[in-house]
């Protein structure tokens, strides 16, 4: 190792740039291994759209499908090149997680529109503690490769931390009912994306329905400030996912305004649905994607180079 380290270093020495000073190739060292990237690279924010057929549904290019090897366990949303969120209780153990995007089909076909990519890193939030105390319900997956944008894939919004949503804001729902197969032994996952209307709910009305039937004492809230409810007040809300989106269009912008992360609420047919609410969230979001696009191993080639920058200038 140190052999090949000294033949680096001469070769350093030996190929010096003329009329490059030291400060300035330093200056570059610094940006590359910063990762500095300009905001040329960062995707506009996506919307739904219909296809030909009106008698489908809308396609939503941030809806992500999270499986173990070839099952959906849970929805996502994409929210950056390389970056989806879901909740964390989705995630079980040290299994192999992939996702799936560009499509509307459970099973799509081969197509070239649709993505397959690996998860390479999962990041709970510090605050999750399990299924038993809901709290912290987000998680972020790295993927392997970032995607390719394009009119079926595409991000969607994170709102700004001070961001309130008005009670009686219209959103969505979307996903292939993950969350009703678990609480009905007669159903089966949806073969295609299902969809639903919903409108925000008050959070105290929304902690007033789980409460009716609950033993924890009624000091204690439910429904805690870093939740969202959403409900059409008639239907079963079960045709989303865990961990899938409730999207909202906020001046002329769709937000990411929550994942799906009570489970429980499709016990009961008009439960709320009661989601992870992502204003609480996005910094520590923006956070961690920034720490993940501008973090670069520090190798001893790296290190070399700006030692060599740094020595005295040596001779004429």
């Amino acid at each position: 190792m140190a052999a090949s380290l000294s033949r680096l270093s001469a070769g350093l020495a030996a190929s010096r740039p003329l009329g490059l000073s030291r400060s300035f190739l330093l200056l570059v060292l610094l940006l590359l291994n910063s990762g500095y990237k300009g905001d040329s690279t960062k995707p506009a924010c996506g919307q739904p759209w219909w296809p030909k057929n009106l008698d489908l549904s809308r396609h939503w290019p941030w809806e992500v499908s999270l499986r173990v090897g070839n099952e959906h366990v849970c929805g996502g949303a994409l929210i950056d090149l390389k970056w989806v969120v879901t909740a964390a209780h989705c995630i079980q153990g040290t299994k192999e997680y992939s996702v799936i995007l560009g499509t509307s089909k459970l099973k799509p076909p081969n197509s070239t529109r649709t993505l397959l990519i690996p998860v390479r890193d999962i990041i709970m939030h510090p605050k999750y503690w399990g299924r038993t105390f809901i709290m912290g319900d987000v998680a972020l997956l790295q993927l392997y490769n970032p995607v390719i944008i394009s009119k079926y894939v595409q991000p969607i919004c994170l709102p700004e931390p001070n961001y309130s949503l008005k009670v009686g804001t219209k959103c969505w729902v979307t996903g292939w009912g993950q969350v009703k197969q678990r609480f009905s032994a007669n159903s089966t996952l949806a073969s295609e994306l299902q969809e639903a209307e919903v409108f925000i709910m008050d959070n105290k009305k929304c902690d007033q329905i789980y409460r009716k039937k609950s033993h924890i004492p009624r000091v204690v809230p439910l429904v805690l400030g870093d939740m969202i409810c959403a409900t059409n007040y008639r239907e079963d809300l079960c045709s989303g996912d865990s961990g899938g989106p409730l999207a909202c269009e906020v001046e002329g912008r769709w937000i990411l305004a929550g994942v799906l992360s009570w489970e429980k609420a499709c016990a009961k047919v008009r439960n709320p649905g009661v989601y992870t609410r992502i204003t609480k969230y996005s910094r520590w979001i923006k956070k961690q994607i920034s720490n993940g696009i501008l973090s670069v191993p520090c190798t001893s080639a790296w290190l070399l180079l700006l030692f060599w920058l740094l020595q005295p200038q040596m001779g004429p």
